[in-house]
């Protein structure tokens, strides 16, 4: 049963060179959450980690895990449940989880979670920060605020405006109707963290000023590989005379991941020695499985346990990435920092001005093919896989120490959240908040009372 977040727990500590001014009181308002082990939820958890690691006093309000299977993780049951994951306080809250999570659907989900946070009782936080997605869960939080002086943070890590618009799950009316609701929302933050700077253009369209934005970028959050990586190659059946190309994480929409199974569908056709492999769970796999089913170049696999999922990465030849051909603007993918890592060489289906395709570019790391092209994303694995991605690899692992390190993200976070209580905003600690007009008129009034 639920009641304690299982894992491994870091030693409490103040993150290197960062003090803390006061012991806040923070409320985190975020769908997704440990122990989910993908996607947003290792983020989100990393944060309210630090924050409780430095001496703060954290309350999560948060979902039930379903994330990326789309249903809820056996053993969590009735309509609320409280955990403790450390010091932090946990409650989670039921919501609906749709079969098809795109257009409504997902949005019914998050309307239901954000509203069954309104319910949970809480101490008066310092801070009130949200994690978008979900989009409304920022209405939650707004209203947490709602006592004038509580300052609203909000962590984006997928731009909804943009997403509506690339994927087209909710037609034109409908993507204008989210953007809308977008602006509304994020413009009333008093602070934003972008997780890429290539989030600025589309923040600065929903109104949030340039100033009001520090970007926190994610950060390795996969353990080290426990085990072997040949034993598990040859445990898993992987042939050490085939390229093994791995597709690790969510098998979702926005993945677009029709293009690998046609490449696979190349490669048994042209008789080349590359295996397409899936790993993980989704919305889309079992469609993917029907496109697949007979293709002798194509395997899926379910996910596997921390340490052996590494392991995975390790033993692959050559690591894809795939997006959709009209995902431009709207997301960073996770599994690069994962894929980084791991050092082995990754061919990546994604526009070359997506925020992947630039992480991509300053690695160094690999080779990036137009998207929707499965020719040219088979080209790319033989290439890589016949031996001239070794050194790509290698440039990726150095890339990954070097923009991917949890301490400093956390650190960040640590300094943000902070700045955020002292009533400035900081773009590296620096500028002045501009406090909003109903915070500074509440404010004026406290203090001539007091007077």
């Amino acid at each position: 049963m639920p009641g304690r977040i299982s894992g491994k727990r870091s030693v409490r500590r103040k993150p290197t060179g960062v003090g803390i001014v006061r012991r806040l009181d923070i409320l985190l308002l975020g769908l997704n959450y440990a122990p989910e082990r993908t996607g947003i939820a290792p983020y989100t958890t990393g944060m309210a980690r630090a924050w409780a690691d430095a001496g703060h006093r954290v309350h999560v309000v948060t979902g039930y895990p379903h994330y990326p299977q789309w249903r809820v993780q056996p053993g969590f049951r009735g309509a609320r449940l409280e955990e403790r994951d450390g010091d932090i306080r946990i409650t989670r809250v039921r919501h609906p989880v749709p079969n098809r999570p795109t257009g409504w659907g997902r949005i019914g989900m998050e309307a239901a979670f954000a509203a069954a946070s309104l319910a949970v009782r809480t101490r008066r936080p310092d801070v009130v920060v949200a994690v978008s997605p979900a989009l409304l869960t920022v209405a939650a939080a707004l209203w947490r605020r709602r006592w004038g002086s509580v300052p609203l943070g909000v962590v984006v890590q997928d731009l909804y405006g943009d997403v509506v618009a690339e994927t087209g799950v909710l037609g034109g009316r409908g993507g204008r109707s989210v953007a809308r609701v977008e602006r509304s929302l994020l413009s009333r933050a008093d602070g934003i963290v972008a997780v890429h700077d290539m989030f600025r253009g589309g923040l600065a369209r929903a109104g949030v000023p340039d100033g009001a934005v520090t970007v926190i970028g994610n950060w390795t959050h996969t353990t080290s590989a426990t085990g072997d990586p040949a034993a598990l190659r040859h445990r898993l059946g992987w042939p050490v005379d085939r390229t093994i190309a791995l597709h690790a994480g969510n098998m979702g929409a926005k993945q677009g991941l029709e293009n690998v199974v046609a490449a696979a569908r190349l490669a048994e056709q042209r008789e080349l020695p590359v295996r397409f492999v899936l790993l993980g769970d989704g919305n889309q796999r079992p469609r993917l499985a029907e496109l697949g089913a007979d293709c002798t170049s194509l395997e899926f696999l379910d996910p596997l346990p921390d340490g052996e999922f590494e392991t995975a990465l390790a033993a692959a030849d050559v690591l894809v990435l795939n997006e959709r051909e009209t995902v431009t603007q709207m997301c960073v993918p996770s599994k690069l920092t994962s894929y980084f890592a791991a050092g082995r060489p990754v061919v990546a289906a994604t526009s070359a001005t997506s925020p992947a395709g630039r992480e991509m570019g300053a690695a160094a790391a690999g080779i990036v093919v137009e998207p929707g092209r499965p020719e040219l994303l088979l080209e790319a694995a033989v290439a890589l896989g016949m031996g001239d991605g070794a050194h790509l690899g290698q440039r990726g692992r150095e890339y990954a120490a070097a923009h991917y390190s949890a301490e400093a993200s956390r650190a960040a976070y640590l300094a943000w959240v902070t700045a955020l209580a002292e009533g400035r905003r900081s773009s590296g600690g620096a500028e002045a908040l501009e406090v909003p007009r109903q915070r500074r008129r509440f404010l004026a009034r406290r203090r001539r009372t007091v007077a």
